[in-house]
């Protein structure tokens, strides 16, 4: 494994940064220094992923063939950890990152020519159709009905936790298309249009915010929604499959580049905050809590060159996407928590939203609002994706064969 950079890649750094300096402005530095979890108006994430679009950078893990940039894997954690270093706007996941390489694989030419390019230019905003009540991390569960009417699907059913859901214009789902012995069964992948008749999006309201509107997930209900049979992906009763393939790019993804940023915030909350009349960053019991933290971030980052080493061998990420699921949302909740700790009585102003917008004065450091509100957030990073539990039980099986 050859963890070394070329001139070419640091030629490449420099580019980024270069990009960085000219698009992330003041505006948009302004509000993503007061969101909890990277997510803006749609309106100011489709002004930097148009940018990023300009660029020839929206999807930097998309093929050539389909307006990717070509980049190389160690080029891939470059523009990784320099875009996280500087706390751009994440690109919202659901189209570039999750449902465009299960079209590419598994969708037929015509729904290719159809979605690709929308998805790449952020013309098309999608939501994922995944979990329900009572069917989450045992998402073979599910219980959405989609009914053969001969043209046409007909889907009755609800998903829930659907972030995002009130900006989407589509949906990818998971649907029941017949009953089966083994669950995985009978499970077949739509492309539903938010628009179609029988949708309805109502706002599910989280202890951390919001003000109206601005909510992160949501509750999807069905009730005789019409989908056209063009609008399958690959096989009827197929879709456990393409699920599969989508979780590996939804879980296996890149950590520790804001792993290592969230640790540069609290280090100078650490250094800010005076405890007994000295920085709390001066504190042993302090030090030896982020020096651990650091550590294990470390071991992560090489852990994740590692993978990207046999990638560049034209390996797939794999189980290993469960183990970076996991260590990953770990380390962002160990995080979190040193930031809530070393900012301490300043959490008690409860931000209940991003405050991405407002222009209201805060208590305490520019830096303070986010913590507490982002540390709540963070509950939930090892229960979607997929539980932490149920990773490990996928990583016994797939790794180490039990």
């Amino acid at each position: 494994m050859d963890l070394s950079f070329s001139k070419e890649d640091l030629a490449f750094r420099d580019e980024v940064r270069a990009f960085i300096e000219e698009n992330f402005t003041d505006d948009l530095r302004r509000k993503m220094a007061r969101t909890k979890n990277g997510y803006l108006d749609k309106e100011d994430h489709i002004t930097w992923q148009k940018r990023l679009h300009a660029k020839g950078w929206a999807a930097p893990h998309w093929p050539t063939e389909y307006g990717g940039p070509g980049f190389t894997h160690s080029q891939h954690f470059i523009y990784d950890r320099e875009m996280s270093a500087a706390g751009v706007p994440l690109t919202v996941p659901f189209g570039i990152t999750m449902v465009a390489p299960v079209i590419m694989k598994f969708g037929s030419e015509e729904q290719k020519k159809k979605y690709l390019p929308d998805i790449l230019a952020s013309n098309v905003w999608w939501c994922q159709g995944y979990s329900e009540p009572g069917a989450g991390s045992d998402l073979a569960s599910l219980q959405m009905k989609a009914e053969d009417k001969g043209d046409h699907y007909l889907c009755n059913g609800s998903k829930i936790w659907t972030t995002q859901a009130q900006h989407a214009d589509m949906i990818f789902c998971l649907v029941r298309t017949a009953k089966m012995e083994k669950r995985q069964d009978g499970i077949s992948f739509l492309l539903i249009d938010m628009k179609t008749p029988g949708i309805k999006v109502e706002p599910l309201v989280t202890l951390d915010g919001p003000a109206e509107g601005k909510q992160e997930i949501n509750q999807v209900f069905f009730e005789d929604v019409k989908v056209p049979k063009e609008n399958l992906i690959g096989e009827e009763n197929k879709g456990w499959t393409y699920a599969k393939y989508l979780l590996e790019f939804e879980r296996g993804n890149s950590y520790s580049p804001g792993l290592m940023r969230s640790l540069g915030k609290v280090r100078k909350i650490a250094a800010d905050t005076i405890v007994d009349g000295e920085p709390l960053a001066a504190q042993p019991e302090f030090q030896a809590k982020i020096n651990d933290v650091e550590t294990q971030v470390r071991a992560m980052e090489y852990t994740e060159l590692r993978i990207f080493s046999a990638l560049s061998n034209g390996q797939n990420v794999g189980p290993e996407s469960s183990m970076l699921k996991c260590r990953g949302t770990e380390l962002q909740q160990a995080i979190s928590e040193l930031a809530l700790e070393g900012i301490g009585y300043y959490s008690m102003p409860f931000v209940r939203d991003t405050f991405a917008l407002s222009n209201e004065e805060v208590v305490g450091p520019d830096y303070a609002p986010p913590v507490a509100p982002y540390y709540f957030s963070l509950r939930k990073a090892s229960i979607y994706a997929g539980s932490n539990e149920i990773q490990r039980n996928i990583m016994s099986k797939a790794v180490l064969g039990l």
